[in-house]
């Protein structure tokens, strides 16, 4: 299946186009400016493929959990090009994408944990997706694996409270990976989930009170 995959939610943008397990794609080291960079490097995986938007069959983007201004590009981007091609756009967790990188886990739960505000992160177990404090984590229950961009101090913090736990080098969501599971949960192999940016802080930002004395409008 030809599949475009886009990236952007944890610090690095990421581009590929892949058919049946063969990618052409690129990355690059972005901690901001993921709006400008996203469009001209989709554009060039396209033409090194020698394709053009209507001859892929499926996109696939990443949702998060992750930067609010990277996974609002990385969609934005995947929907502009799938309304224009009119294919269908797929999203993915980044939790998704690291847990199809590391087939052998064995008995291992897999944590994916990625950098949220100052102090805090958020992890992803499964279908569960928290945002706690660093210093806060949640108990292991069992043996763990831990991926993603915050996975070194998350590892160290729960090695230093005696949990059976392993790092893995599984830091960012692959192209590969992206596109293996958005056609599985496109084939219905997969629980649904919008292409919609996955939210799991409450906005920072938030309305001023009415001020005194306001009149409501009529």
């Amino acid at each position: 299946m030809r599949v475009l995959a886009i990236d952007s939610a944890v610090g690095r943008c990421t581009v590929a186009y892949v058919d049946d397990g063969a990618v052409t794609g690129e990355h690059q080291d972005a901690a901001r400016g993921q709006p400008g960079i996203l469009a001209a490097m989709t554009e060039r995986v396209l033409r090194r493929a020698g394709l053009a938007a209507d001859d892929l069959e499926l996109i696939a983007v990443t949702v998060g959990p992750g930067s609010f201004t990277g996974i609002r590009s990385a969609l934005a981007l995947a929907h502009g090009l799938g309304m224009a091609a009119a294919r269908p756009v797929v999203g993915i967790t980044v939790g998704e994408a690291l847990r199809e990188a590391l087939p052998f886990l064995g008995h291992r739960t897999l944590w994916t944990a990625v950098p949220s505000r100052p102090g805090r992160v958020f992890i992803e177990i499964g279908a569960s997706i928290v945002s706690v404090p660093a210093d806060a984590l949640p108990a292991a229950p069992g043996p763990i694996a831990v991926a993603g961009t915050a996975a070194a101090d998350v590892a160290s913090r729960l090695a230093a409270r005696s949990a059976d736990v392993m790092l893995t080098d599984a830091q960012f969501p692959g192209g590969l990976q992206i596109a293996q599971v958005a056609v599985a949960r496109h084939r219905g192999e997969r629980r649904p989930l919008p292409a919609e940016p996955l939210y799991v802080d409450a906005p920072e930002a938030k309305l001023p009170p009415p001020r005194a004395g306001a009149l409501s409008a009529s």
